[in-house]
């Protein structure tokens, strides 16, 4: 590639931080360029995850909506997820990427959460939290760890236990399976997770 991989990752309050930080971390790791978003409603660039740790976000969503970015990523955590719901302007971003067939990268709960009721993705396999199974309807519900739809560029997966795994699979999607398996060969990561290699 000539020019740099970039990615802009999405963080509002009740983000899941282990979801956001292992994304990011593998993402650099991977040689690509990460910015990071707040969606909070105030435009506040700290950020109260989850279980209370805080991030600090680059810019406020408004500022870095337009860019040109190759994927856009979306760490759970309901809270998150709802903050993202309910912003107009992350949807609309979410469906700018969709229509230029840029990846749209989600985990956990946002799936459900957010495509499913603002119909982002009328076509499109995905997975999610399993706890919130019931968020997606089952024609598109797909029992795994990750889940890549190239139909329509959509990549998703089901918790901070996979985070690892979507990271790699995004690595893999951006700059190729051999950057993804560098990067998984640092991580001494569990037998039986998908190791790019294949």
């Amino acid at each position: 590639m000539s020019t740099k991989a970039s990615v802009l990752v999405c963080l509002a309050p009740g983000s899941e931080e282990t979801e956001a930080v292992t994304t990011i971390d593998l993402l650099v790791r991977g040689g690509i360029d990460v910015t990071t978003a707040s969606v909070a409603s105030d435009g506040a660039l700290t950020i109260t995850c989850s279980r209370g740790v805080k991030l600090l976000a680059d810019y406020p969503l408004v500022d870095v909506a337009d860019g040109a970015f190759d994927a856009i990523v979306l760490p759970g955590g309901l809270q998150g997820a709802q903050a993202f719901r309910d912003s107009p302007l992350l949807v609309e971003t979410i469906r700018q990427f969709h229509l230029s067939g840029r990846i749209v990268a989600a985990i956990c709960a946002v799936p459900g959460t957010v495509f499913i009721p603002h119909n982002l993705f009328p076509l499109g396999n995905m997975t999610g939290f399993p706890g919130l199974k019931e968020t997606i309807p089952p024609e598109k519900w797909m029992e795994k760890r990750v889940v890549w739809d190239p139909r329509v560029n959509l990549l998703t997966s089901q918790g901070p236990g996979t985070a690892m795994d979507f990271a790699l699979k995004l690595i893999a999607l951006l700059v190729g399976k051999p950057q993804a398996a560098a990067v998984a060969a640092q991580l001494v990561l569990a037998a039986g997770i998908y190791n790019y290699q294949d």
